[in-house]
This record gives structure tokens, sequence and C-alpha cells, in this order.
């Protein structure tokens, strides 16, 4: 029988996580699947292969776009060309960082022997010194002009910022819902797991085909934007009769307002950028933190990442076409 591994194992065993797996497969890199009466995802030993092969590659410095050129070319000839390019970037680079280590080496005895002198780096204005620094050239990918790096950093991010015509505002209805809290390592993805498995052993599409699914970070101290998750709680809505077996637990969701909008290109700091929208918005003030649920483990009032095709996911989670919206918790300004 092939060797086969959930989320949670592959992330633990080789030090990945498994947001970052689900990634690679939105991306089309690997693929997951699911065994007969088995919930959770699982890769087999084909995947696990080539997620190896990513980690090995991305620790060479390979960019992701570069591994899908790589996994997609049976050529040994393309490859090769592929690895050159790189070497030869390594190649510029090494060669410009060892002219840059020799001046500050000389940089360094210059200042050993002017130690009890009053400082002055006359060194850096001799006019050999300028000559090589200004013949140093790093590739074009590889620290560029500060000015210029700044400049794209700061055009890409205008490009990323939210309109007003991106944001949808949302309210959530009432609801029950049957949740899966965790506070261990791979916390997502045990709680999503959990769900998943409810979800089949119930039969709840059946019942409540509209079921809708989320999850959101609990830690009580924020871990940064796309960190793994160390206290995750995922949902997925029932109907109000429904019982749940243990561990989950049914929580009753009494609603409220969102600022909504899609999670582009698995970038996670598209959360800051909605709550930079809220807060600078004339109608809507931020409401994270209200009381939205009871709960003895988990934040109130967080903001949730939804599985937009909730329904299709569950069915064969096929990570390429997972749509996630990130809800906001909002309130209307009150107008004076």
């Amino acid at each position: 029988m092939k060797q086969m591994q959930t989320v949670g194992a592959v992330s633990k065993n080789l030090g990945i996580s498994s947001r970052m797996l689900r990634y690679y497969e939105k991306i089309g890199l690997i693929e997951s699947g699911r065994m007969e009466d088995y919930a959770y995802r699982v890769y087999d030993e084909a995947a696990i292969r080539k997620i190896r092969q990513i980690i090995i590659l991305r620790k060479l410095r390979v960019p992701v776009k570069q591994i899908r050129e790589i996994f997609g070319n049976d050529d040994a000839v393309g490859i090769i060309e592929i690895f050159e390019r790189n070497i030869s970037e390594l190649d510029e680079q090494i060669t410009a960082l060892s002219t840059v280590k020799s001046i500050l080496y000389r940089l360094v005895q210059e200042l050993h022997e002017k130690a009890n002198m009053r400082l002055q780096l006359d060194y850096l204005g001799d006019n050999c010194v300028f000559a090589i620094v200004e013949s140093i050239s790093f590739p074009s990918n590889t620290l560029p002009d500060e000015k210029s790096i700044d400049d794209l950093n700061k055009a890409s991010e205008d490009l990323m910022k939210p309109e007003d015509k991106d944001v949808r505002i949302v309210y959530l209805p009432p609801m029950t819902v049957a949740a899966a809290y965790a506070d261990i390592e791979n916390a997502e993805e045990n709680t999503m797991d959990a769900i998943n498995k409810f979800v089949a052993q119930s039969g709840l599409l059946k019942i409540k085909p509209d079921a809708r699914g989320f999850g959101f970070d609990c830690s009580p101290e924020f871990q940064g934007i796309g960190a793994p998750s160390k206290m995750y709680e995922s949902w997925v809505s029932i109907p109000d009769d429904m019982e749940v077996p243990p561990p989950l637990v049914k929580r009753k969701f009494s609603g409220g307002l969102y600022a909504a909008h899609v999670l582009r290109e698995w970038d996670f700091q598209d959360w800051r950028r909605l709550g930079e929208w809220v807060n600078a918005s004339e109608k809507y003030a931020n409401d994270w933190g209200s009381p939205r649920w009871e709960s003895k483990e988990t934040k109130a009032g967080e903001g949730f990442e939804e599985i937009l095709n909730f329904y299709n996911y569950t069915q064969n989670s096929k990570m390429e076409n997972l749509q996630l919206d990130l809800l906001f918790p909002i309130k209307e300004k009150e107008v004076l």
C-alpha cells in the first residue's frame, strides 16, 4: 500500500506550514487527495517527494515561478538552463559581495590604525575606492537602488490597496455552528480536518447544502500576518436542532456587519490592507473585539476567513479552486 500522510503530518515532519502547503496546491505545484471513508486530506508518496523537492529548491533560492517551470519541463536541457541562470546570478552576487567585503575589511583596518585619533572616514573619499565601488554591479534582481526599491514597493502597495468598489459590505445572519477548536501545533489544519470529518460523517451537506464554513486565528497575542496559527477555530453552519459530537461544540453566532474582500494570490497582507480601508472609511467604524458569540476558549469579535465554495471544497478538497473571503467586523458610524 502506498504511503499516505495527512497535511498535518507532512507539515510537522518536513517543517513547512500547512498554509504554505495549501498555497503550493493552489498554484498547482502539488496535489492532495482523500482516502475512501477518510475525511482528512492526504498526500501520497509522489506528492511528498515533490514537497521535499520544493523545500530544497526554495532553500537554494530558486523562485517559485522557476520551480513551476522545472516541474513542467521534462527536458533536462531546459532545467539545466534554469539552474545555470541562477548560478550566473549567484556568481555576480559573490563577486560583488567579495568586493564589498574587501572594502569593509580595509575600512576596519584604517579605523584600527586611527583608533586614538578623531574618527574620520577619509578612506571612503579615496579616488581608487570610489572607482571600485562605482564599478560594483549586482544582478538586477538583488540589492537594487534603495530609492528604486522603495518606489517599487510603494507602487506595488498602491496597486494592492483596496478601493471602495473592491470592498463589499455584507451582513452575516445569526446562525448555529459546529465549532472545532485547537491550541496545538498545526492548529488550523487540525480544526479544518475535524470539521471536514464531521461534515462527511454527518451527511450535513445533504441536510443543509447551503452550509457555510469559517475559520479564524484566536491566539491571545498577534502572531504576525500569515504566521502559523497556535490557536485556531473552524466553524460550519448547521441546523439549529442538530447535535454535534465532542470534541466539537455548538455555538450561537449573533451575526453582524462585515467588510468583505476576497483574498488575492494567497497574500495575507490583504488582512492589513482591509483593516486600513476600514480605519480610513468615513461611513464605517472598526468593530473588532465586539462580542458576537459566547465562548470560553476563543476571543469574541475576531474577523473571519470564509470558504466561499464550501460545498465544492468539502467534496473534493481541490485547492486550486479554493477562494477565501476576508471578513472584517464593522459598524456604521453615527451621523452627527
